[in-house]
């Protein structure tokens, strides 16, 4: 834990003076050789760097950023959060590599180093959308990885809930500041991803979740990861920044294939049409990132299903992870509707197939 003598308070207390975003940071930093050298350079001595305002250089110079710093440090004492700056050997080496790292992070949890995946998509999935990622994410950390995604509704929360499902690890990227709880649904979730795995943002405390800080939040997620796996996207879906950001940052780009005439699988099939690869199962996941399952078994290993009676068979056949209703299976099936009922019951009962309301099916992950 950090205290008033570290040297995350001159990295702080740099970043939190107006008009000192990254790049300056970094301007700064370099030209001085750290962060504590630049905070205490005279006005004349920083004039010597070019491309910044006087405005910017007089703040920097009178400025109360010990104050800011030290009450910030204290906040993170308190609650119990590390603050990991980048020259830090703990802070990710995945993450230091990417174009803009951010200058430090705020993590609450355990922030392991092994690999990681980031699963990413709509915040208004299907039912096929949600059966997909829960089945991926639950293999990827029975493999052994560390799951990354954003807690936003949708895809990113069932993404962290599928790793917790099976024991595995996960990462929530906050767009927002570590003490700040978005959606407030996450609640529960997000302390069950402190225990199991670690929650990360680059935001101060106190952070509200606007717009402007998710794009920023997307380029942990990707720099984080080896892999981003995006199930479910339309064409303008923030899940897009996190795949552009992948590709920049020279890491797979995945793709989970949707309906052809689904507007939310518009985004996620057009990736695949630039080249990501097109994923069915954690294992496709694994032979391109070249990475032995540390779980002891195939990622999608086949399922053992327990053996079909006549009735049972041809209605099993057309259930998928879409729903459809029971008249719709009734016809495809070329069944009764006596027949019908009674093989959906005990496919129900063998834990194969699931009732949703208004009598429609789908496939048990």
């Amino acid at each position: 834990m950090q205290t008033s003598n570290d040297p995350a308070l001159y990295w702080i207390g740099l970043s939190s003076i107006p008009g000192v975003g990254r790049v300056t940071f970094r301007k700064l930093a370099q030209h001085f050789g750290s962060p504590e050298r630049a905070l205490s350079a005279s006005f004349q001595e920083l004039r010597t760097i070019s491309g910044l305002s006087d405005k910017v250089l007089s703040a920097i110079t009178s400025y109360p950023w010990r104050e800011q710093a030290e009450r910030e440090i204290a906040k993170a004492l308190e609650a119990g959060i590390a603050i990991i700056i980048a020259d830090d050997a703990a802070y990710p080496a995945t993450l230091k590599n990417i174009p803009d790292p951010p200058l430090f992070l705020y993590v609450k949890g355990d922030l392991h180093q092994g690999d990681c995946v980031a699963i990413v998509g709509t915040r208004k999935p299907t039912h096929y959308g949600l059966t997909v990622t829960s089945r991926i994410s639950s293999e990827l950390a029975s493999a052994g990885l560390t799951v990354v995604s954003g807690l936003a509704r949708g895809i990113d929360t069932q993404a962290h809930r599928g790793a917790l499902s099976s024991g595995g690890r996960t990462i929530a990227v906050l767009g927002c500041g570590i003490d700040v709880v978005y959606p407030p649904e996450n609640k529960d979730l997000l302390e069950e991803i402190s225990r199991s795995g670690a929650v990360v943002t680059e935001n101060p405390f106190g952070t509200q979740p606007e717009s402007g800080y998710f794009p920023a939040r997307n380029r942990i997620i990707s720099g984080l990861s080896r892999g981003t796996v995006i199930v479910e996207a339309t064409e303008d879906s923030g899940s897009l920044i996190t795949a552009g950001y992948a590709k920049e940052q020279g890491r797979k780009l995945f793709a989970v294939p949707g309906n052809i005439g689904a507007a939310n699988s518009r985004g996620s099939n057009s990736l695949i049409k630039q080249g990501a690869t097109l994923v069915e199962s954690a294992r496709d996941i694994l032979q391109e990132l070249k990475i032995q399952d540390a779980g002891g078994k195939p990622a999608n290993a086949a399922r053992d299903l327990p053996s079909l009676t006549g009735d049972e068979e041809p209605v099993f056949r057309q259930i998928t992870n879409e729903p459809k209703h029971i008249d719709i299976l009734m016809k495809e099936s070329n069944t009764t509707p006596a027949k019908i009922s009674g093989a959906l019951v005990t496919l129900e009962l063998k834990g194969l197939v699931r009732q949703l309301p208004g009598k429609y099916y789908i496939k048990e992950a």
